[in-house]
């Protein structure tokens, strides 16, 4: 969704979408109604909507992308382009600039002037959006991919400029003040982990602003805007995340962002926009969500008018306003309820055909760095009814505040039927999305299954699954430190670059499923739970592994050892131990093993001092470490819940 720009200042803008009908709507607002403009024919899932024009005017042209294919529209819905970019997949990121087209497919970016080949790239790791700093004020073109491996790779031409480093897998560009500030090289960047950045992109390299960490576990950023809400003259930095979130940070006079306004919606925010768009003079925080509603946030003073006796009414156009809503959802239950008649007279007739309902499920199973474990996210663009989870491996599933649903658990018998875990979510009515933490133990491999069945008539379902990988609460690093003592594990046979790679794909979660360009490749890893390192090398016939933990090299010699076994590969396996990595491994968990036992002993404490606390009528004579158990007891005792489970893993490690 984009607004587009207007002539004169009061005028209100208008509204354009893109969705997955392949419909491209236009429509502007006019006394609380919406007034269409234009509306395009269904077709293929547009996947992207970007504004353009010629350089130096205003950017009122519409481009939308579908399959490998980009169209122009103008702002009265007249197409004017229709360019096929004979690419083999489906284009996933877009950017316009003048004349300039930059077009990005999973690994593979391209770059047209006037619809005529210019440059190509080749990325090492999957590409999710693409950006181009503003040719008007750099003078010369500078595209910028945000790649899945933590990396902004800064192009020049068909080459590689330089890659910037990030703290995340980062998800959406957008340039700081819509212009990329007072030189044009400044990028906002937002990351599947909920961080947000600011980096400058000079000639000579980059140049980090801030980091923004998300310590409140919001969820990862889908969009980003700047516009000045609050009126203060500086723009302000707008973010839409997957968890439903809105937020409207302010930059301070050192130019830190801090947050000023938040406001939480029931699904994942797919584009966010600053404009005018309902009324005139009063700005707005345009959002939309994944199944389809347009909303927006205004700044317009929505008061109430206290009357006689102390009692609120509302303004009258608010009451109109509730009126009109009230009147449509009316005619709508109508409509429902004659469609569901509709449907159980054709579907008891002789000549009825059963159809199943078809449903999108937008699903993320991404590992948290935090806590070591799993999020798994799950929305449908109908109300959920229920949620099955099966898992053939070991896993724990831990709570989330955010989520409303009922949980049970089956019986199971891991032996007979393979089953090591059966939990049944009963959602509430009106629940289309739901949100699950669930913690591996390394070593123990397998899958876990989600069956999602909507509430639609005729009763469907869709299964997901997702790899729980041996090495699963392992992450890629850009660097690790080599004066740790490491044990190393070497393999050598007849295996093809393909194949190991495939091997590792098995084996460790982050890494890209192409096999990377050229003969040899080297990956860094951390291990979330522990702070232990993995470095692995590789290329045909050869791999070699580094790592400070013996149980991540015992792992990664069982696991290739079987998969070369399966493709009938003789494998030589040599390795070296390093003693001092066991001291070097059981210090990095023994402050854990101490946290665990401590926690155990406050435990066992706060039933005698509770009985303490109310025989002596207060807990003012104890000393302070014992009115801190008491104080904290709730917290404590949620957190020995899940000991078991931590001590398991520890021990596990």
């Amino acid at each position: 969704m984009k607004l587009l720009p207007t002539v004169g200042r009061k005028a209100t803008q208008k509204v354009v979408v893109a969705d997955h009908d392949g419909v491209v709507t236009c429509f502007g607002m006019k006394k609380g109604e919406a007034v269409p403009v234009f509306k395009s024919l269904p077709g293929q899932k547009i996947s992207r909507l970007e504004l353009g024009g010629a350089l130096g005017t205003p950017e009122e042209k519409i481009f939308v992308s579908s399959g490998s294919e980009v169209r122009g529209y103008t702002k009265k819905g007249k197409q004017f382009l229709t360019f096929e970019a004979n690419l083999t997949e489906s284009i996933n990121a877009m950017h316009v600039s003048g004349a300039d087209l930059f077009v990005c497919a999973s690994y593979i970016y391209n770059h047209y002037c006037d619809c005529k080949d210019q440059d190509y790239y080749l990325s090492g790791d999957k590409i999710n959006d693409v950006l181009c700093l503003p040719v008007e004020t750099v003078g010369h073109i500078v595209p910028i991919l945000a790649c899945q491996d933590r990396v902004l790779r800064v192009l020049q031409g068909s080459d590689l400029q330089y890659h910037v480093e990030v703290p995340g897998p980062p998800t959406v560009l957008e340039l700081l003040n819509r212009d990329g500030g007072k030189g044009g090289e400044e990028v906002l960047y937002g990351t599947a982990d909920g961080k947000l950045g600011l980096v400058q992109i000079t000639k000579s390299g980059p140049i980090t602003s801030w980091e923004l960490d998300n310590e409140k576990k919001k969820g990862g950023v889908l969009c980003i805007d700047t516009f000045d809400i609050v009126g203060d003259g500086v723009k302000d930095i707008l973010v839409g995340r997957d968890d439903g979130t809105v937020e409207v940070y302010g930059l301070d006079s050192s130019n830190e962002p801090t947050l000023r306004f938040e406001n939480v919606l029931s699904e994942s925010v797919t584009s966010i926009q600053g404009g005018c768009v309902g009324k005139e003079m009063y700005d707005e925080v345009l959002t939309t969500t994944y199944t389809g509603w347009v909303s927006g946030l205004t700044t317009e003073p929505q008061q109430m008018v206290a009357g006689p006796g102390d009692e609120i009414k509302m303004s009258r156009e608010t009451q109109g306003k509730v009126a009109a809503l009230r009147a449509e959802l009316e005619q709508l239950q109508v409509k429902v309820l004659q469609g569901r008649e509709k449907y159980q007279q054709s579907s008891q007739s002789s000549t009825a055909v059963s159809a199943v309902p078809v449903f999108s499920i937008n699903d993320k199973f991404t590992l948290s760095q935090d806590d070591a474990s799993y999020s798994l996210t799950l929305e449908v663009q109908t109300a959920i009814d229920n949620l099955l989870l099966q898992s053939d491996v070991p896993i724990d599933l831990l709570d989330v505040d955010k989520n409303s649903a009922v949980v049970s658990f089956s019986e199971c018998d891991s032996e007979s039927n393979g089953n090591f875990l059966l939990a049944t979510y009963r959602c509430q009515a009106n629940t289309t999305r739901l949100e699950l933490k669930v913690r591996s133990i390394e070593g123990q491999y397998g899958t876990l299954q989600a069956y999602v069945t909507p509430r639609l008539q005729p009763k469907t379902c869709q299964v997901r699954q997702y790899q729980i990988k041996p090495l699963s609460l392992h992450q890629r690093t850009h660097v690790i430190d080599q004066e740790r003592p490491m044990n190393t594990l070497r393999l050598t046979g007849q295996f093809s670059f393909a194949e190991i790679h495939s091997w590792i794909v098995f084996c460790l979660p982050e890494v890209p499923e192409k096999t990377p360009a050229g003969d040899s490749i080297t990956f860094h890893f951390q291990n979330t739970f522990l702070g232990t390192q993995l470095e692995a090398t590789y290329c045909k016939g050869e791999a070699n592994f580094k790592s400070d933990n013996i149980s991540t090299i015992s792992i990664l010699k069982d696991v290739l050892s079987k998969e070369a076994t399966k493709r009938k590969i003789n494998l030589n396996i040599s390795y070296e131990v390093n003693e001092d990595s066991v001291s070097h491994t059981l210090r990095m968990i023994h402050p854990k093993l101490e946290y665990q036992l401590i926690l155990a002993k406050k435990v066992q404490l706060i039933d005698a001092l509770k009985e303490l606390q109310v025989h002596e009528g207060n807990a003012d004579f104890l000393i302070p470490e014992y009115r801190s158990i008491l104080d904290e007891s709730a917290q404590l005792l949620e957190e020995y819940k899940k000991q078991p489970a931590h001590l398991e893993r520890l021990y596990g490690e």
